[in-house]
């Protein structure tokens, strides 16, 4: 039949349409090719299948990006490039923290690993949380205070202008844009500039803050913390290293064997390490059991740092041989957190709020830095003490004595590394409750 198409085997058209055929094309199951229904539903089909492959192939890739595997691979890879980066000059400009952030932030805004993964809630919740004590397990108070002499008021000052600046910025430029996350960045920030690193993620999960706000943060304070360092050795260039008689002197007895920074007294020992780790997990737990009997369970982190100063503050012979094995882990734990952080966030959020953060951190560590010159030059601090007490403030323990090494001041490693620790041990009690009770109300 010309002009027809068999359907024998095929597709049967309509009924209402086989109705209107002639009793000879219906027993034959000949239909003419004009079919206007069978042609659509041919088209239809068609549609139909190439979207049920796309979706099957969207599923598949969605699958594969949350693999857990895949997501522990690309965090701990993250994580051991920025720890690499520290050992190449770009690398040591940017940080490895910020590093480790931004490869986790690419590798999920290119779809190679879910941005909602569950592995990043056990990142926060217990990586981070065992890493605090980790951290902590040097934090000697009593040490503090007998071995670090002015330059622990030094440190005190700087706190203070830490806050200052702070206040200062959220008064000039209140981070409206961000919405909730505003004041809890401050915060955050000023965490960072009184400790470390560790007191700004600390702070951040105290607070909840969104993982997206977390890396703006984390990205623009440390683009403009690399200016700072930069400016702190400016200032200190005409400062020479310490003569034999100051490195011999009183200074001397303090600095002996333990001249180098703690991180670079030995590497991860297997015994001391799981000893280390074991003792974090049971701090963790009191911690926890803490904070719900006080009844803030959002801070567990607060009462795991203080449990770890006491007993670091009681007991530091004890401490004493886990430290470096300790602290080895954390750094470890910490660059994966880093990579969680940037995995859980978004680059158009982060591209959308870093320009204020840019700002805002400009602000607040100018303020910083000029408030500690000034007053301390007002007392008679010498500018060498000076410079290391903020360094201390706004890059940690690790910077400070790294500048005390690189700057031949022999005598100041050791009390950088104090007081140092003791931002770590103070900055998240003194960023939750400023920010709880001042930032969030301007």
């Amino acid at each position: 039949m010309t002009g027809s198409i068999c359907m024998h085997g095929m597709l049967p058209c309509s009924a209402p349409y086989a109705r209107t055929l002639s009793p000879a094309l219906q027993r034959s199951q000949c239909y003419p090719l004009v079919n206007p229904q069978f042609l659509r539903g041919v088209a239809t089909k068609g549609r139909s299948t190439a979207r049920a492959r796309r979706v099957q192939v969207c599923a598949a890739l969605s699958v594969a990006a949350s693999s857990p595997w895949r997501v522990w691979a690309c965090l701990t890879c993250a994580g051991a490039a920025g720890l690499w980066s520290e050992k190449t000059k770009w690398g040591k400009e940017l940080s490895g923290p910020l590093v480790s952030t931004l490869a986790g932030l690419v590798l999920s805004n290119l779809g190679l690993i879910s941005p909602n993964a569950v592995e990043y809630s056990i990142v926060n919740k217990y990586l981070l949380t065992m890493a605090v004590p980790l951290l902590l397990l040097s934090a000697d108070l009593r040490r503090v205070f007998k071995d670090t002499g002015r330059l622990l008021v030094a440190f005190m000052i700087g706190s203070v202008a830490t806050v200052a600046g702070t206040l200062v910025a959220m008064k000039l430029l209140p981070l409206t844009d961000m919405g909730v996350d505003g004041w809890k960045v401050a915060s955050a920030l000023m965490a960072r500039h009184i400790g470390g690193a560790v007191n700004y993620v600390g702070v951040a999960e105290t607070l909840s803050i969104t993982p997206s706000a977390q890396a703006a943060g984390l990205a623009a304070d440390s683009l403009i913390c690399a200016f700072y360092f930069a400016g702190i050795f400016k200032l200190a260039s005409s400062i020479g290293p310490d003569d034999a008689s100051t490195t011999k002197g009183a200074d001397a007895s303090r600095a002996g064997a333990n001249s180098k920074p703690h991180q670079e007294t030995g590497g991860i020992q297997v015994l001391e390490g799981a000893t280390a780790v074991g003792l974090a997990c049971l701090i963790c737990q009191f911690g926890s059991l803490g904070a719900k009997g006080l009844g803030l369970p959002g801070a567990v982190i607060p009462v795991v740092t203080g449990i770890t100063v006491a007993l670091a503050t009681i007991v530091p012979g004890v401490l004493k041989p886990l430290v470096p094995s300790a602290e080895g882990i954390a750094a470890i734990l910490m660059q994966i957190f880093f990579a969680a952080v940037g995995a859980a966030g978004s680059i158009q959020i982060v591209m959308r709020t870093a320009p204020s953060l840019f700002l805002f951190s400009t602000i607040q560590i100018s303020i910083h830095l000029a408030i500690t010159l000034g007053v301390g030059k007002l007392f008679g601090f010498q500018r060498r003490d000076l410079l290391l007490a903020s360094n201390a403030n706004v890059g940690g323990p690790t910077t400070a004595a790294g500048m005390a090494a690189a700057k031949g001041w022999k005598s100041s490693i050791v009390p950088s590394l104090l007081v140092g620790t003791l931002g770590y041990a103070i900055a998240t009690f003194l960023a939750v409750g400023l920010g709880s009770s001042v930032l969030q109300h301007m």
